[in-house]
C-alpha cells in the first residue's frame, strides 16, 4: 500500500490543508469577540490618539457601534500589517492556541470523529477519565449535560468546547452503544490528557529505527529521548526521523533533539533581529546518537523547527535529507501577554542554519495572498513531481561543513528528491477521498466487527485477516449508496491502493498509531528511499 494522499487530492484538498496550517498559525483571526479596551493595551502617544478616536466614534457617531468589537478588529488589522507569522490572539482563544504546544490539555480523554451528524468515539485514551467511567470505542455521544448534541450544526470546534474544560470539572454524557437499546448515562470528571508529539517509533528493519514527530511541543524532546532509548533497546543503530507535515513549534526542542546527533561545538542554529541579540546554539557533545547514521524526511508542510532540525543535520553533513522542499519559515516569534489576557505573538528575529542560510521564503509586508498561495503555486508549477521545476538563484548558494552546495531563499532542499506518486490516481479515488467515505466506511466496518478485530494484537495478522474480507467490494457498494457510482476502469487502477487505505484505517481504529504507521508506510516511496539511503551509511 502506498501513502499518496497528497498526490490524489484536488486543489480543494490543498486549500483545506493550507487553510488548516494558516488557521492555527493566524490563531483564528476571523473569530474576534473579546472585550478588550485599547486603553489597557497601549501606552504613549498611540494610546491617546487611538482612545481619542474611539471616544469620538462611541459618543458622536450617528448609530450605535460595538466599540469593543471594533477594538478587536483594529488589533488584528494592525498586527496583520506586519509579517505573515505575527498574530494577535484574543483572550478567548489564547488557552486553546497555547494548549496545542503544551503537551497536555484538560478534557475527557477520547478521540472522536463526526459521522451522520453524531459524535463517534474512535478510541478511549488508556487510563484517562472516560476509560475510568466505562466509555468504549464505538460509543455515540448524543447528549451533553442532558441537552441533545447532534445534528448538522455540530462540528469539531463545538465538540471540543463542550468536552474540554478545567480539570476536576464534570460533564454528563448520554451515550448510545451498539447492542444496548437504552440511552446510557456517564458522568466524566475532566482531567489532564497528554498530547503526544512523537506519533510512533518502531523498528522498520533490523538495526533501523523509525521515529515520526508531528510537532515540536514542550514535551517533544523527552518523548524523543524515550523513543531513542526504546529503539536502541530493540537493536537500532541507525535512525530515520520523519518530519513530514510537521509545521514546527518550540525552537529549543528542535535544538535539543539535533544535539543528540552532533559532536561538540557544532553550530545548530543562530538567530538575530533588530531588538533581539544574536543567539547561537551549539552542540555540547553529550548526545546519545553522535555516531549513529541518520536520515530526515521532509515535505512541503515541514516548517520552522522542522527546518531547524533538518537544516542543522544537512549543513553539518551529519545525515541525509529525503523528500521534497520544505515550507520556508525562518522567522522567530515571541509571545507577549497583554493586560486583558490576550496576547501578541510577534516576530522578533530570523533564524539561520549553520551555513548561514535564511530559510524564510519571500513575502511582502501586509500582503498575505501570494504567501498563502505559495504551496499551491509550487504544486501547479510541478515542484511536487520534478525537482527540475524548482529554480533557485545562484546568489543563494551556501556550503555545508564538508563543502557540499546547499541553497537558501525558501525552505530546505532535500539531498534526495522523492516526487509524489500519481500511479493510482483516478477520479473515482479522488472523489471518495475528498468526501471522506474511506474514513466513514472504515469506522463503520470497525464498529460492526469490533469483537472479531479486538482479537488481533499485531497489525500484520490483522492485515492478513482483512485481506480475505473483500473490503473493496463492500466499500464500492457503500460508496454507491452515497452516490458515487462504481467505475470499473478506475477501480482497476486504484483498487489495490483503496484496499490498503481501508485496511490501514481499520487497523488504526483498533491498534492506534502503533499499528497504523508500520502498515501505512510499508510501501511509502519516501520511506523506502530513506531506508535505501541509510543502509549505505556506516
Amino acid at each position: 500500500m502506498k501513502n499518496r494522499n497528497l498526490s490524489l487530492v484536488t486543489i480543494v484538498f490543498f486549500a483545506v490543508i493550507i487553510g488548516m496550517f494558516f488557521g492555527n498559525l493566524l490563531a483564528k483571526r476571523a473569530e474576534l469577540r473579546n472585550t478588550a479596551s485599547l486603553g489597557a493595551l497601549f501606552s504613549g502617544g498611540s494610546h491617546s490618539k487611538i482612545d481619542e478616536m474611539l471616544n469620538v466614534i462611541e459618543n458622536k457617531y450617528v448609530d450605535s457601534i460595538d466599540v469593543n468589537k471594533m477594538t478587536e478588529e483594529m488589533m488584528t488589522d494592525m498586527v496583520a500589517k506586519l509579517d505573515p507569522h505575527s498574530v494577535y490572539i484574543p483572550a478567548e482563544d489564547l488557552e486553546t492556541v497555547n494548549s496545542e504546544l503544551q503537551g497536555s490539555f484538560s478534557g475527557i480523554g477520547v478521540q472522536f470523529n463526526i459521522q451522520n451528524d453524531t459524535i463517534m468515539i474512535v478510541s478511549v485514551i488508556s487510563g484517562g477519565p472516560s476509560e475510568k467511567v466505562g466509555l468504549l470505542a464505538g460509543d455515540r455521544i448524543v447528549t451533553v449535560n442532558d441537552s441533545a448534541f447532534t445534528g448538522k450544526k455540530i462540528n469539531n470546534e463545538k465538540v471540543m468546547k463542550k468536552l474540554r474544560g478545567k480539570a476536576n470539572t464534570k460533564v454528563k454524557l448520554g451515550v448510545k452503544r451498539n447492542g444496548t437499546k437504552e440511552l446510557l448515562s456517564f458522568t466524566v470528571t475532566r482531567g489532564e490528557i497528554p498530547v503526544n508529539s512523537v506519533d510512533v517509533s518502531y523498528m522498520i528493519e533490523p538495526g533501523i529505527g523509525f521515529i515520526k514527530v508531528s510537532k515540536f511541543a514542550s514535551t517533544t524532546y523527552t518523548e524523543f529521548l524515550n523513543a531513542i532509548a526504546k529503539l536502541k533497546n530493540d537493536g537500532a543503530k541507525k535512525f530515520i526521523i520523519d518530519l513530514r507535515e510537521n509545521s514546527g513549534g518550540y525552537m529549543e526542542q528542535a535544538i535539543n533533539m539535533v544535539n543528540e546527533f552532533l559532536p561538540a561545538n557544532e553550530m545548530i542554529v543562530y538567530s538575530q533581529g533588530k531588538s533581539y541579540p544574536k543567539f547561537e546554539a551549539k552542540s555540547n557533545g553529550s548526545g546519545s546518537c553522535i555516531n549513529a547514521p541518520v536520515v530526515v524526511l521532509i515535505d512541503e508542510f515541514s516548517a520552522s523547527a522542522s527546518e531547524i532540525f533538518s537544516g542543522a543535520i544537512q549543513d553539518n553533513d551529519r545525515g541525509m535529507i529525503v523528500g521534497r522542499r520544505s515550507f520556508g519559515k525562518g522567522l522567530v516569534q515571541e509571545q507577549f501577554p497583554l493586560s486583558d489576557k490576550s496576547a501578541i505573538r510577534l516576530t522578533v528575529a530570523r533564524y539561520y542554519t549553520p551555513s548561514g542560510r535564511c530559510i524564510q521564503k519571500p513575502y511582502t509586508i501586509g500582503d498575505y495572498k501570494d504567501y498563502q498561495e505559495d504551496i499551491m503555486n509550487r504544486f501547479l508549477r510541478g515542484e511536487f513531481d520534478n525537482r527540475d521545476s524548482i529554480h533557485v538563484a545562484d546568489s543563494l548558494k551556501y556550503k555545508t561543513l564538508k563543502g557540499r552546495t546547499v541553497y537558501g531563499g525558501g525552505g530546505i532542499m532535500p539531498d534526495y528528491f522523492v516526487p509524489r506518486d500519481t500511479t493510482d490516481y483516478t477520479p473515482y479515488l479522488n472523489k471518495v477521498i475528498n468526501y471522506g467515505y474511506l474514513y466513514q466506511f472504515a469506522f463503520r466496518y470497525t464498529d460492526t466487527n469490533r469483537a472479531k478485530l479486538n482479537k488481533f494484537a499485531d497489525w500484520r495478522k490483522m492485515e492478513q485477516y482483512l485481506g480475505k474480507q473483500n473490503l473493496l467490494g463492500q466499500f464500492v457498494e457503500y460508496a454507491a449508496g452515497k452516490g458515487v457510482k462504481e467505475n470499473k476502469h478506475d477501480l482497476a487502477l486504484s483498487g489495490k491502493f483503496l484496499t490498503g487505505q481501508l485496511e490501514a484505517y481499520i487497523i488504526r481504529n483498533i491498534l492506534g498509531d502503533d499499528g497504523f504507521y508500520p502498515m501505512y508506510y510499508q510501501d511509502d516511496e519516501t520511506v523506502l528511499k530513506a531506508v535505501s539511503v541509510i543502509k549505505k551509511q556506516k
